[in-house]
């Protein structure tokens, strides 16, 4: 359904969001549906995050005496709500990272064939993708260059209607690091490497290693993925995986390292979907955005049963501890500070190294926004600060009508 413009008029819309709709609907889906720790954890913590169940502290007003409640947030990476202070020290810290050389954008895509395989070996798959990934833009970087190239991955698992979709981003420095480090070897501002030759080794890196997955019994094969359990079917299926032409799609280069820096912070902690894309909860039925990108990227309307948004959400809950961001190449963590510092030299780049800085909740609001979050609502010229700290009560205190839920709308 294309959009209309009443659709969104902030005026007379009431502002939604997923913890709305999990709030709402969170208990119900649970009883109807057995659902793993990882989605009772994230669906609990996205329910109660900024509510009196998480603590908080109480706040007054050094001039006019105004109180109010602030309540903590949950910090569940898939949380939207969590995610932007995350975000905004994440890239603090890239700005002493960052070449002034252009960057390029790959995005490496696997078929929708093996996303049935993928939802049930989830950590298995995704590290696939890293490592084939990983190792083929380090290959080329080698064969095509003779240095060591240096790049961003990040995962994503959705597509604008939060259907699976496996992804990785890479956002890769225009240069390499010669193997003795004696030399930057720039690449040509405008072309990398040709997509249809990353495609082919990443088709047959990923196919490789999944393949050897399987003979060491690390995938499992439930539900929908159940036929791929046979030696015959799972043959069939890589034949046919190997047949199709696998989609590497590459970005013009970046304008400069503010646009690297911007466009890595919009993309890091994305989650599925953010609430601003909420248009309407009503009758058990969630209504978001989305861009349809066979129409032109056309701006259109989603309509799901609150049931199946939950579920298209949770596909999206990545495994405990699994990393969805990581550095390659002479950005590798182990020795990335060394080879930046020699990076720079041997551009010749003299301009001080942005130092990083751990900047507060308030200063970092301050500088995304504008907005100044200790200076008081009420008179707008005081400053709030804590009189009383409210502890984290005890799970068993949680009760569902209990608790304090802020007014959204």
């Amino acid at each position: 359904m294309a959009l209309s413009t009443e659709a969104l008029c902030p005026e007379t819309a009431k502002r939604w969001e997923v913890a709305d709709i999990f709030r709402e609907f969170g208990e119900s889906y649970r009883r109807n549906n057995r659902l793993p720790l990882s989605h009772l954890k994230v669906l609990r913590a996205i329910e109660v995050c900024r509510t009196s169940y998480l603590g908080g502290h109480l706040q007054k007003c050094d001039k006019c005496g105004y109180e109010q409640h602030s309540y903590n947030s949950c910090r569940n990476r898939h949380c939207p709500k969590c995610q932007t202070l995350k975000k905004a020290q994440w890239v603090q810290d890239r700005k002493a990272e960052v070449l002034p050389v252009p960057y390029f954008h790959n995005v490496f895509t696997v078929p929708h064939e093996l996303n049935p395989i993928a939802l049930c070996n989830k950590k298995a798959v995704f590290s696939i993708l890293f490592k084939a990934v990983s190792e083929t833009l380090l290959a080329f970087g080698r064969n095509n260059f003779g240095g060591t190239i240096g790049f961003t991955a990040i995962l994503h698992t959705w597509d604008q209607r939060l259907l699976d979709h496996l992804h990785l981003h890479c956002v890769i420095a225009g240069g390499v690091l010669s193997a003795d480090k004696t030399s930057w070897l720039q690449t040509n501002n405008d072309y990398l490497f040709n997509v249809k030759a990353l495609s082919l080794v990443f088709r047959g890196k990923f196919l490789d290693y999944l393949q050897k997955a399987r003979a060491k019994g690390v995938l499992v094969f439930p539900g929908n993925s159940a036929k791929f359990e046979t030696d015959e079917e799972f043959s069939c299926l890589i034949k046919d995986l190997r047949a199709k032409n696998w989609v590497v799609f590459s970005k013009k280069p970046f304008a400069g390292p503010q646009e690297v820096l911007d466009y890595i912070g919009r993309y890091t902690h994305r989650v599925a979907i953010s609430n601003n894309r909420i248009v309407d909860v009503e009758n058990c039925k969630v209504t978001f955005t989305y861009r349809d990108r066979k129409d032109n990227n056309t701006l259109k309307l989603k309509t799901l049963e609150a049931g199946e948004f939950i579920r298209r959400f949770l596909l999206h809950v990545l495994p405990e501890g699994f990393m969805k961001i990581r550095h390659f190449g002479f950005l590798g963590n182990r020795r990335k500070k060394d080879n930046i510092q020699r990076c720079r030299e041997l551009i010749g780049d003299n301009s001080p190294t942005p130092q990083r800085t751990k900047k507060s909740a308030g200063e970092l609001m301050l500088e995304l926004t504008g907005t100044d979050i200790t200076r008081c609502p009420c008179c707008r010229q005081g400053t709030m600060s804590i009189i009383m700290e409210m502890p984290y009560p005890s799970p068993r205190a949680y009760v569902r009508h209990s608790i304090e839920f802020p007014d959204s709308s």
